[in-house]
């Protein structure tokens, strides 16, 4: 039995860290190990080291406890637990764009644009923010560090230029200027995304759906975060919001960019796993229960920002910790190891293999990309990327993509609108969009979990799951097309749950059809269907019927437009036809993803997982014959 203090650890734990950080890139002391398979313990790093404070002062005198205390402490820093930790933290900063309705009006007064031209800069933004085809090639040719660091300088970049344009600090951009900076910044979600994603599924394949729920849930949740934070630094000046908009993502991407890394297959079992992220679940359950208590107050009373600082500090305090369970499950680990090599106190590594002297690119058939695209492999093996997109499975996905997302899309980016076209206070608009937030998170860490689970036990098959949701969704476009009384409350609650779950969805099925080898590339290229679908229902369909309606009604009122006056409608009629659509549209969308359950129905009766597992139980085999 190892005995420690737990705040002694956690001491170390930063203390490590941020010796790691000072560590030229070119000492041994940087070339962390990847996995706990290899020889951690015996690295020259722990024997070189010289560790600030109480601890170095321990190990200076030869004592045990601190021993044990640096080896665990470094266990903790290059393992598994801690690259989830530090890709959670990542992700809860990388929500700018779901944040753009509250500093979208700033932009507008401090530049003098009309509404068209914010709405011009609002679909660059999520052009942006989706494109991420080239974030997801950067990933196959380079590692996630790297990626990381790009989205970093990118959000940097992009926000920052915005801020110096609304501060008045350099001259007034032009449009296309502004266009381009914002989605320039909004293109470090795609970076942040691939590198963070990509990274944990393949660390933990046999949990991929409640890990891409977690994940996607906390950018989700990262406005309600980052709102608190701000409310508590800058009080109301939202220009400050833009600041640590451009400020804080990238500053926690650097911190992490090396923590955020491919390590190998661990041989703890996948029950085991599924618990520690279930973990993981409940604090995220309990920090995004804790922000709708608070958001609730702060539309009941008015918080000074003493009381919003209270309320930052309790909502970062929840989130770090799971820095707890990180350390219990790493400190459980190292138990188990200890165990292992008192049982065998002098293991015989088995001799490493000689290396193939045969290159096995030559010892293989060379077929063509080209000629190879029309004869996919079986479903959950590695695809090609002309492959999976060529294949049918993958365009029906897209299709039913397009309907779901551009619908629930433009729910979210008229929220403002339909509330003012209903008469909705304004004080009722900013409770809106704080609800899509929340069930925006609940919907993706629901259908992440929920789904695993009901796949794992009954062989549920996760398209299905995606087509209730569509389902689910139409409910809501009709809830606000009829206007029942306060029926807005619940289509925003509606809307915001089915936009999440569709995301975590989407990026689960991709990697269990076509495979984990060019995922980073091929669910990026399924995220063009956002902006797409959005592009057509909101900008061609609802907005064309909103100012048809609108010039109707100033006609029938012998009201005559003049030029450049905004043009704004009210009453149930402004979006009730449009919504009527994309309820069509999305129950359209929920036909084409039972097609995709049809023809995968087989594919997810077998144990899809059973490679992974596998491979995880050749590593077990490796560590019992180690120790």
């Amino acid at each position: 039995m190892i005995y420690f203090d737990f705040s002694y650890v956690v001491c170390g734990v930063v203390c490590t860290y941020l010796k790691s950080r000072s560590v030229s890139p070119n000492s041994e002391a940087s070339n962390f190990p990847l996995s706990l398979s290899e020889p951690l313990f015996q690295s020259s790093w722990l024997t070189t080291q010289k560790f600030p404070g109480e601890a170095a002062e321990m190990a200076e005198d030869g004592g045990g406890r601190a021993n044990e205390t640096r080896t665990l402490t470094l266990q903790i820093l290059t393992g598994r637990w801690f690259t989830v930790f530090a890709s959670f933290l990542v992700m809860a900063a990388s929500g700018a764009t779901y944040m753009f309705g509250l500093y979208s009006g700033t932009i507008k007064s401090s530049l003098g644009y009309d509404q068209t031209t914010l709405n011009l800069i609002s679909f660059c933004k999520d052009w942006g923010a989706n494109a991420g085809v080239i974030p997801g090639l950067i990933h196959e040719l380079t590692p996630p560090s790297f990626v990381l660091a790009v989205g970093a300088v990118l959000n940097f970049s992009g926000y920052f230029m915005i801020w110096l344009a609304v501060s008045g600090k350099i001259a007034k951009p032009k449009v296309w200027q502004m266009c381009l900076y914002i989605c320039i910044g909004a293109n470090s979600q795609a970076f942040s995304n691939t590198a963070t994603l990509v990274t944990c599924v393949k660390n933990f394949p046999a949990s991929r759906g409640v890990v891409l729920g977690i994940l996607k849930g906390y950018q989700g949740l990262s406005s309600a975060i980052i709102t608190q934070i701000y409310h508590a630094v800058y009080g109301n000046h939202i220009k400050g919001l833009i600041l640590l908009i451009a400020s804080l993502p990238a500053a926690l991407s650097f911190a992490f960019v090396r923590t955020i890394r491919l390590m190998n297959a661990s041989h703890q079992k996948e029950k085991e796993e599924q618990t520690v992220f279930y973990n993981f679940l409940y604090i995220s359950l309990g920090l995004a229960g804790f922000l709708m208590i608070i958001i609730i107050l702060e539309k009941l009373l008015n918080f000074t920002q003493i009381e919003f600082i209270g309320s930052g500090a309790t909502a970062i305090l929840l989130f770090f910790l799971q820095l707890a369970v990180v350390i219990k499950e790493e400190f459980n680990l190292r138990k188990l190891k200890k165990q292992a090599m008192d049982v065998h106190p002098n293991p015989e590594i088995p001799p490493l293999p000689p290396p193939s002297t045969t290159d096995e690119s030559s010892s293989e058939k060379q077929i063509s990309c080209l000629s190879n695209m029309f004869h996919p492999p079986e479903r959950g093996e590695d695809y090609t990327i002309p492959q999976a997109l060529l294949s049918i499975d993958m365009l029906v996905l897209i299709l039913s993509a397009i309907c779901g997302l551009g619908g629930s899309l433009t729910a979210v980016d008229n929220l403002g609108q339909i509330g003012a076209s209903l008469g909705y206070p304004i004080k009722s608009l900013s409770t809106f969009i704080s609800l899509l937030s929340i069930w925006n998170y609940l919907g993706r860490v629901a259908a992440g979990s929920i789904s695993e689970s009901l796949l794992n036990k009954y062989k549920f098959p996760r398209p299905f799951m995606l087509t209730l949701i569509l389902i689910l969704s139409c409910l809501g476009h009709l809830l606000i097309a009829f206007n029942i009384k306060n029926s807005l409350y619940v289509a925003s609650i509606i809307v915001g749950f089915c936009l999440g779950a569709q995301w975590a969805l989407l990026h689960t099925i991709i990697s269990e059809l076509f495979g984990l080898k060019h995922y980073s590339t091929l669910f990026n290229f399924a995220g063009v269907a956002s902006p797409l679908g959005s592009y057509l229902l909101n900008v061609r369909v609802t907005g064309h019927l909103y100012d048809k309606e609108a010039e109707r009604k100033m006609a029938a009122m012998g009201i005559e437009r003049k030029a450049g006056e905004e043009l704004n409608c009210v009453g149930v009629d402004c979006f009730r036809l449009a919504f009527i659509i994309v309820a069509g549209v999305s129950l359209f969308g929920s036909l084409v993803s039972f097609m995709l359950v049809i023809r995968t129905r087989k594919f997810y009766q077998t144990d899809i997982y059973k490679k992974f597992r596998e491979k995880a139980e050749a590593v077990d085999d490796d560590a019992k014959m180690i120790y």
